[in-house]
């Protein structure tokens, strides 16, 4: 097993990859909130299995960030990867507190899962290539907005200069004209 990370810096949320995911696995984010995951859940004291999903094969599915699973889940599931399994040990402030969740979890208990993340998902009613043509979308509406500001600006150039480059015609016929009055007069 690896190291033993402290999620929270207190010892209320510890993880300990059982196993590694691929390097270019995808893990949960703001785009793929929803994730799937197996687990065993233990009681730290008696090491009693309270629940699982190995037993029946099926996953359990939650979105990140929606407050639907003990807090524990919420910080340690964030820093997995798809394909990852981790032990992940919660103390009861990070689990079920003082009231536990009757008739399987007693008050103040530690809690032992055995994690694996098995997919991670967009949220219903988007899609993973929504939210990447989405972005793709605005990013060219940017791009669009500031080729027009160059534009504008490029023209706005051109125009203070040919406004100059009149003036200074303007500016020289005038200079001409000062010039050729006095020539004629002086002799």
């Amino acid at each position: 097993m690896s190291e033993t990370i402290d999620l929270t810096g207190n010892g209320g949320v510890l993880k300990t990859i059982v196993k590694h995911a691929k390097a270019n696995a995808d893990a949960p984010t703001d785009d793929l909130p929803l994730v799937d995951v197996h687990y065993e859940g233990t009681l730290a004291e008696s090491g009693e299995v309270f629940d699982s999903t190995r037993e029946d094969n099926t996953v359990f599915s939650f979105e990140l960030g929606k407050g639907s699973v003990i807090q524990a889940w919420e910080i340690a599931v964030k820093t997995m990867k798809v394909g990852e399994v981790a032990k992940i040990t919660c103390k009861p402030e990070y689990a079920y507190g003082v009231a536990g969740s009757p008739p399987d979890i007693p008050p103040d208990a530690t809690l032992i899962f055995e994690v694996e993340l098995v997919a991670c998902k967009p949220r219903k009613g988007s899609s993973l290539g929504s939210v990447s043509e989405e972005r793709a979308r605005l990013e060219e509406l940017k791009r669009q907005r500031e080729a027009t500001a160059a534009l504008k600006e490029e023209e706005k150039k051109k125009r203070d200069e040919a406004k100059a480059a009149a003036a200074a015609r303007i500016q020289a016929k005038l200079e001409s004209k000062k010039g050729g009055k006095g020539k004629g007069k002086a002799k």
